[in-house]
């Protein structure tokens, strides 16, 4: 499968947000900002004001969006881990970070519980670790 998702490609951009609208928000910033410095008036402040607020909210509007997509996906995984994992790991779901969490969600339900006990010792502590100790990737191609 050509289109096929590993840990080099699982990053997603949105070209619409990240190649128009932020650009072009990032532009009418400065371009405000330049404008208030060669004219400074209360309009043009202002102005400048509005187009970091709209900045703002483009930023926003992602990270909240993300954040929301993020806790659903602490509870995909806390059903599924409740599912796989043995008595012993199932008793300690809750010592794992909700970003390790997010991360596990890669694995197979078959490599789980090793990597869930590599996460629990500390060898493996931040996300992209984790996600480069998958071997069978399961890829997460809904993500926001």
């Amino acid at each position: 499968m050509s289109n096929a998702q590993s840990y080099s490609n699982h990053f997603r951009f949105r070209p619409a947000h990240h190649y128009f609208v932020v650009p072009v928000l990032l532009a009418h910033f400065f371009v405000q900002v330049w404008g208030l410095w060669q004219q400074p008036t209360i309009a043009q402040a202002w102005t400048m004001v509005v187009a970091a607020a709209l900045l703002t909210a483009a930023h926003v509007a992602r990270e909240q969006a993300l954040t929301a997509q993020d806790r659903i996906i602490r509870l995909e995984m806390l059903l599924r881990l409740q599912r796989v994992l043995p008595a012993d790991l199932q008793a300690r779901i809750s010592e794992l970070k909700p970003r390790q969490l997010v991360a596990l969600r890669f694995a197979s339900d078959a490599e789980l519980p090793a990597l869930m006990r590599d996460v629990l010792s500390g060898s493996l502590t931040k996300s992209g670790e984790i996600k480069k100790k998958v071997r069978d990737w399961q890829g997460d191609y809904l993500r926001v």
